[in-house]
């Protein structure tokens, strides 16, 4: 269990101060121009040690993707962009950093941005983000107003800009190279790769792009050392997390933890334990919508990890576990996920445009038991179709919630379709 002296964010319920006042009360802000002196490469290695894995659900390794970024300048600027666009469902974990503890977010962005040779930083915040993007733009004009950032940073010698750049709520643009176009105020539709953001990519220019939870925690990693990070959690999934647990367990809570905690310990240690107890769970979610579900029974002792949910046919993604309980009628629950992705396709790539609309179609008649039992196999083909198939990952997170379902729940799907059949659909759920 963590203990409160490590956690990185102090004010993530929004019990204390979020003023600048406040941060630096709790720590923030300290000997930021030190850190700033040692270097880029000094920064860059400190994080390539940490063992810090991309927190925005793909787990890339933030020090190495930081140092894909030129060395020198070709005469072109460089730039930061932060991800703020947090629209996968059942996550909620950057909004509560940039509403109460937004200066870790500030600092961070100094930093990052220092260590890539990049004078300015863009954030881009969701559009339903109203609270949060007042949260945080004052904590960007605070920072100002103090000298922490902009011209002589933290009486640096670094100059440095913050933008805070409001989306229009669409989910695509959380995908990094569409959140690029968005910002350059085209349609949010991802580019093809290469080139990669870190050779070509806002206006041009050499870009890394990273979620919210991965910038924030940067300034207390380099002031306590990457030793300390990479004590907590196993091997290659180092440091602390935060987790966003919603459903049916007694206390839903967004919560810091340590990497490779126990699902049963976060449940029961945060959350009061399963809605009627253990034995009525169902299925978990274990990381925003877009990762396959996984069987109650064998989730209880599953590590919460970028690799060992990978043995449960699952992943980490962002950390947002979604519980159901024994009343979840799932084919119904994955049939709305399917609904959401069929919605929030951009409509480039012709698997996904016309892939997820074929797919929400057959999970409706699922939920009804309007299908052929032959039908189950042939939506498992049509989502491997869709998968690896499309220029973003959308088509992926498509197609993975009903992979789940199939491979864990086909027995459900074909009681409910033999149950249509014999006219007695009274005892399904769904009507």
């Amino acid at each position: 269990m963590l203990k409160d002296e490590d956690r990185i964010f102090t004010n993530l319920y929004g019990m204390h101060d979020r003023s600048l006042k406040g941060a630096q009360a709790r720590g923030h802000w300290d000997g930021t121009a030190k850190i700033l002196q040692n270097g880029r490469a000094w920064i860059v290695d400190q994080m390539k040690a940490s063992g810090l894995r991309g927190r925005g659900g793909a787990g890339f390794p933030t020090g190495l993707k930081w140092s894909f970024m030129p060395k020198e300048s070709d005469g072109r600027p460089a730039y930061l962009v932060v991800n703020a666009d947090e629209s996968e469902p059942g996550t909620c974990k950057d909004r509560e950093i940039m509403r109460h503890d937004p200066h870790t977010l500030v600092e961070g962005c100094l930093i990052a941005s220092f260590a890539m040779n990049a004078h300015a930083c863009y954030i881009y915040i969701r559009g339903e983000y109203i609270r949060e993007k007042e949260a945080l733009q004052a904590a960007i004009d605070e920072a100002y107003e103090a000298g922490l950032v902009g011209k002589n940073a933290c009486k640096s010698g670094w100059d440095f800009d913050i933008y805070l750049v409001h989306g229009a709520g669409a989910y695509i643009c959380g995908e990094e190279t569409a959140l690029l176009e968005s910002l350059e105020g085209k349609k949010g539709m991802p580019r093809m790769k290469p080139p990669f953001p870190a050779g070509a990519g806002l206006y041009g220019c050499p870009t890394t792009v990273n979620n919210v939870e991965s910038i924030a925690v940067v300034p207390t990693i380099l002031r306590r050392g990457p030793e300390w990070f990479s004590s907590f959690g196993r091997a290659n999934n180092a440091g602390t997390k935060i987790f966003a647990v919603s459903g049916h367990v007694n206390n839903p809570c967004v919560v810091e933890e340590t990497m490779s905690i126990t699902f049963e310990e976060l449940i029961e240690r945060h959350c009061g334990g399963i809605r009627g107890g253990w034995d009525n769970l169902k299925a978990v979610i274990p990381g925003g919508s877009s990762v396959p579900c996984v069987r109650g029974e064998n989730m209880k002792d599953a590590i919460m990890d970028f690799d060992a949910l990978k043995e449960v046919g699952s992943s980490l993604g962002t950390a947002a576990v979604i519980v159901m309980d024994k009343d979840t009628d799932i084919i119904k629950a994955i049939w709305r996920l399917s609904k959401f992705y069929k919605h929030e396709s951009c409509g480039q790539c012709t698997p996904c445009r016309e892939g997820t609309g074929w797919m929400m179609r057959v999970m409706d008649r699922l939920v009804r038991g309007e299908a052929e039992v032959e039908e189950i196999d042939m939506l498992f083909q049509v989502t491997k179709q869709v998968e690896g198939h499309t220029i973003c990952a959308l088509g992926d997170a498509a197609a993975w919630p009903i992979q789940g379902l199939i491979r864990n729940f086909r027995d459900e799907i074909e009681d409910r379709i033999k149950a249509k059949r014999a006219g007695r659909m009274s005892a399904v759920a769904a009507e």
